[in-house]
């Protein structure tokens, strides 16, 4: 990879790790699922009218935007706004990758590597560590539904495998076009009706900010320039990358929200990361030490 396009995926998994504090400075002006809404609108526009649509049944282009935007992003803003730390937050939802790899085997039936299992056996490990820290009611249920979040996450990971070889950044602004609506009627019914006039009426430059941080940084820009980046070299070879969105979520988050985390829950996040480094390059290094 050239540094240009190492300087450029260092870029993307910063950007997409700081959007855990975006995440966290938009839910304290603005109800979650009415934020992740308006995340959206702003995501599609004006991208839509640039980004070609890309050749792909409308069931799978509908099926991912609610797997994505009201099934993952709905529960992680909700769960953010509850009490999750961003910080972890970002490790956790981490566990979509196997949550891919259990529904792949499910709907697709695909085998995983010895080193995945091992590797899932051992986050799971981990979030059960964290759980036992957590376990005190308030501070259960956020930690749940971002376990959700992975889940829904996992599904939509399934729906692209369906998909094929696409244009990922055309799939995720056109898919932008579903979550809007079911999520705008779910804040009515969840977060009333006054919660759009209560957001117009609180929303500071800071809070305007952090949604189009949300919108067009994370995602347009994000998601853009990993298509880039996927269309240049293998995907083994800037897939790992994204390993580095926990440490920058935590690191953001520690930074500029002043997130702690206890010695258990940092003992969990240990053995988390390390199940997903262990699916990341574990199926690689059996397959060099093999005889050829």
């Amino acid at each position: 990879m050239s540094l240009r396009d190492t300087l450029l995926v260092l870029a993307v998994v910063t950007v997409w790790g700081i959007n855990f504090v975006a995440i966290r400075w938009g839910v304290d002006e603005v109800p979650p699922l009415l934020l992740t809404s308006l995340r959206y609108v702003v995501a599609v526009l004006p991208a839509i009218f640039f980004v070609r649509r890309p050749q792909v049944a409308l069931a799978l282009l509908v099926g991912y935007g609610f797997a994505v935007g009201v099934g993952q992003f709905g529960l992680l803003f909700a769960a953010i706004k509850f009490g999750m730390p961003a910080g972890l937050a970002s490790l956790v939802i981490q566990l979509q990758a196997f949550f891919t790899i259990g529904l792949a085997v499910l709907f697709l039936g695909e085998r995983p590597k010895g080193a995945q299992l091992a590797g899932a056996l051992i986050a799971f490990a981990g979030i059960a560590v964290i759980a036992a820290e957590r376990l005190g009611g308030a501070a259960l249920w956020p930690f749940l539904m971002t376990i959700g979040a992975a889940g829904c996450w996992g599904v939509a990971n399934l729906l692209t495998k369906k998909a094929g070889k696409i244009d990922m950044l055309g799939f995720v602004v056109w898919s932008s076009l579903v979550p809007p609506i079911p999520l705008f009627v779910l804040s009515l019914l969840f977060e009333g009706p006054g919660a759009v006039p209560l957001a117009l009426s609180q929303i500071t430059l800071w809070g305007i900010g952090s949604l189009l941080f949300i919108g067009w940084v994370s995602t347009v820009f994000g998601y853009g320039a990993w298509s880039v980046l996927l269309g240049r070299y293998p995907a083994s070879t800037v897939a790992p990358f994204t390993l580095l969105v926990p440490i920058a979520g935590i690191g953001s988050a520690a930074l500029l929200l002043g997130e702690r985390i206890s010695g258990l829950e940092l003992i969990g996040s240990a053995l988390v990361f390390t199940g997903l480094l262990l699916n990341v390059f574990g199926p690689r290094l059996v397959g060099q030490r093999q005889p050829a």
